[in-house]
C-alpha cells in the first residue's frame, strides 16, 4: 500500500486522513499547530456532505452534536419581512436521502479527529509546520520548518486557503482581499430573549451586507455571522481578531429594528477579511505529479453557497476512492491516479466557487438589482433556494 502525506490538520486535512485510511491506506499528517483545534463558528452540512460522512461511519457521532433545522428563510434586513422558504428538516432528507444540518465547526473537526485516533494506520503530527517539498519518480520528500523530514508517495496539500504547497506546486500568489468583512459570534439561546431564539436558517439580505444565523450544538447555540464591505490591515493569513461590538451595529444602522436588536444582545465577535481566488480553471490547479491540492489549497471559496467544508470532504471522499479504485494503486502509477482525481473534482469546484461569487452578488445587491430579487424570490421561494444539482451529490 502507498504511504500518503497530508500537510494541515484542519477539517480538509482531517477528512483527507480518515478517507485514505479507511481504505488501508498508510497515513502520515502534519500540523504546525501545537494542538489540534479549529478556528471559526458553524457550518451548514448540505445533503450531499451529510451523506458521506455518514457512509463513514459518523452518524451517530454527527446526531450527538448538531441541530436540524426545519428551514431556511430569507428575510429583508430592512424591513424583516420574509421574501422565501426552503423547506428542511424531513422535506430535505426525503428528497436528497440525507438531511440539512448545522454544526459547530470544533464539533466536527473533533469527531473527524475521534475517528481518526482509532486507526493505527494513522500518524498524526504536531508542532510540524511545513516548509517545502520535492517529488520525483521514487516519491516525495517534505520538508519540515525544525529541520526534519517525511518520505511517502504522495503529498496532498490541504494546508488552507493561503497553502504553502500551493505556492511552490502552481507559484500562483495568495488570494486576493475581497473587501468584505466576516463578523461571526456564536451565543447559547438561554441568553437571548424567548422572540430571538431561532431552530431555523435564517438569511437577512441587505444592499452591501448581510447576516446569517442558525442553530448549533443540538440547538442550544446560535450561530451568527455578519458580512459588510470594507478592509482591515495586516496579513489575512493571519487574521482573527476581537471585533468591536458597537462599530458592528453602527455598520447595521440602517437595517431594520429586529435585526438591530439581535445584533446589539450578542457582545462578543470575532472578524475576518474574506479573500478569493478566481474559480479554477482546469485540473493543473489541483494536483502536480505526486502532490496534490484539497480544500482551500486548491478552491478558496466565498461562504455565500455554505460549501467551504463541503467541498473539502468531497474531495476527500474522491481522493480515496481514485487512490484505492478498481485496486490499491503504488509507485508511479499514483501521479496517474492523482491526475484522475483532479480531473474528477475541478469543475465540480469551479462550479461551486462561481456559484458563490454570484449568490454574494445578489445577496449584497441594492437598487433595481434587489427589487427584482425580492419579487423574485417571493414568487419562486423554493426553487431558488434548492440546489439540486449540488445536493444530490458527487454521485450524480
Amino acid at each position: 500500500m502507498s504511504k500518503i502525506l497530508i500537510a494541515g490538520g484542519g477539517i480538509g486535512g482531517l477528512a483527507a486522513a480518515l478517507a485514505c485510511a479507511r481504505t488501508g491506506t498508510e497515513v502520515s499528517l502534519f500540523e504546525r499547530a501545537p494542538a489540534f483545534s479549529e478556528v471559526g463558528a458553524g457550518i451548514q452540512l448540505s445533503p450531499n456532505i451529510v451523506r458521506v460522512l455518514h457512509d463513514w461511519g459518523l452518524k451517530a457521532a454527527l446526531e450527538a452534536v448538531v441541530a436540524v433545522p426545519d428551514r431556511l428563510q430569507v428575510r429583508s434586513a430592512m424591513s424583516g419581512t420574509e421574501l422565501g422558504v426552503l423547506r428542511l428538516g424531513a422535506t430535505i432528507e426525503a428528497r436528497y436521502g440525507s438531511p440539512y444540518v448545522t454544526i459547530q465547526r470544533a464539533d466536527l473537526h473533533n469527531l473527524l479527529l475521534a475517528e481518526l485516533t482509532r486507526r493505527d494506520q494513522v500518524l498524526l503530527s504536531l508542532k510540524s509546520e511545513v516548509a517545502g517539498f520535492s517529488q520525483s519518480d521514487e516519491g516525495v520528500s517534505l520538508r519540515l520548518s525544525d529541520g526534519r523530514a517525511a518520505l511517502g508517495d504522495a503529498l496532498i496539500g490541504a494546508d488552507g486557503g493561503f497553502s504553502l504547497i500551493r505556492r511552490q506546486l502552481l507559484n500562483d500568489g495568495v488570494p486576493a482581499p475581497t473587501g468584505q468583512l466576516a463578523y461571526r459570534a456564536m451565543i447559547a439561546q438561554s441568553s437571548l430573549p424567548a422572540h430571538m431564539r431561532s431552530q431555523h436558517v435564517t438569511a437577512w439580505l441587505g444592499p452591501n451586507l448581510h447576516v446569517v444565523q442558525y442553530p448549533v450544538r443540538r440547538g442550544d447555540y446560535l450561530n451568527v455571522v455578519a458580512i459588510v464591505h470594507g478592509t482591515i490591515k495586516g496579513d489575512l493569513a493571519y487574521w482573527d481578531h476581537n471585533a468591536n461590538g458597537p462599530q458592528l451595529q453602527r455598520l447595521m444602522a440602517g437595517t431594520g429594528s429586529a435585526l438591530q436588536a439581535m445584533i446589539a444582545a450578542i457582545p462578543d465577535w470575532r472578524l475576518w477579511g474574506l479573500s478569493i481566488r478566481p474559480p479554477m480553471a482546469g485540473a493543473h490547479e489541483q494536483a502536480k505529479g505526486r502532490v496534490a491540492l484539497l480544500g482551500d489549497a486548491a478552491h478558496p471559496m466565498l461562504p455565500y453557497l455554505a460549501q467551504g467544508a463541503g467541498m473539502a470532504i468531497e474531495d476527500a471522499l474522491v481522493l480515496a476512492k481514485v487512490l484505492h479504485e478498481p485496486k490499491p494503486v503504488t509507485g508511479g502509477a499514483l501521479s496517474e491516479r492523482l491526475a484522475q482525481y483532479a480531473a474528477k473534482r475541478w469543475q465540480r469546484n469551479a462550479r461551486v466557487q462561481s456559484r458563490a461569487i454570484r449568490n454574494g452578488k445578489i445577496f449584497h445587491a441594492s437598487g433595481p438589482t434587489r427589487w427584482g430579487r425580492n419579487a423574485a424570490m417571493k414568487v419562486l421561494g423554493e426553487r431558488l433556494l434548492d440546489v439540486p444539482w449540488l445536493y444530490r451529490g458527487v454521485a450524480a
